[in-house]
């Protein structure tokens, strides 16, 4: 006997899809589509069906947009001439945030992981290394994740970049209001790396 019907059963397949939604997640958000107004599925249906199409990657530092060049890059009150560059449009975002960033950015969609077949050609690196050379770039913040991946692709764009632009780093360290005693060993080794001199603005690593 078939107890979930085939229409949400495959709702609840499609939703368990996406990234850190499994089974359980998809079947409640389901069944709360479900209980809600038809008006409101119908309004969810068409804002994803025309997603595609009023989204495009912004053909300078490759944002999601809904216009070319985005906001960010059209803004004459940013610094053109420092560029962030991150993994993902969520890097930028969270960044956003922050307030702190008045430069622009650069979005590399990927990470280098050779062994899942990821090269500098399947993402955005020869676009940052042609823009650097054609626009007056004064500094390359990389602000990519301290996973491995994330770190191979600092080196990577590091030795790219060498001679052709300062390049500078986020440091990474300890987070604010946690106790030294806790954190573990690879944090503490990165937070003395990333040290600055107390009271001086002797270094151009922006904090995590």
């Amino acid at each position: 006997m078939e107890v979930v019907p085939q229409a949400l059963g495959q709702l609840i397949e499609d939703l368990s899809r996406l990234p850190g939604i499994g089974k359980k997640t998809a079947t409640r958000l389901a069944l709360y589509i479900l209980r809600r107004p038809e008006s409101e599925a119908q309004s969810l249906a068409g804002d994803l069906f025309e997603l595609h199409g009023a989204i495009k990657l912004c053909s300078n530092c490759f944002a999601f947009s809904e216009n070319d060049p985005c906001v960010i890059c059209s803004d004459q009150r940013r610094d053109h001439q420092l560029i962030c560059v991150v993994e993902e449009p969520g890097d930028l975002m969270a960044i956003e945030k922050t307030g702190a960033f008045k430069g622009v950015y650069h979005i590399l969609h990927g990470v280098l992981s050779p062994m899942d077949g990821i090269g500098p050609k399947e993402i955005k690196v020869d676009d940052l290394l042609a823009r650097v050379q054609k626009e007056a770039i004064k500094e390359v913040l990389i602000g990519t994740s301290s996973t491995v991946p994330g770190e191979v692709t600092a080196s990577y764009l590091i030795e790219r970049l060498q001679g052709i632009v300062p390049v500078t780093r986020l440091a990474c360290g300890i987070p604010m209001g946690m106790d030294i005693k806790y954190a573990d060993q690879h944090t503490l080794a990165r937070s003395i790396e990333a040290r600055n001199r107390a009271g001086l603005n002797s270094t151009r690593k922006e904090n995590c």
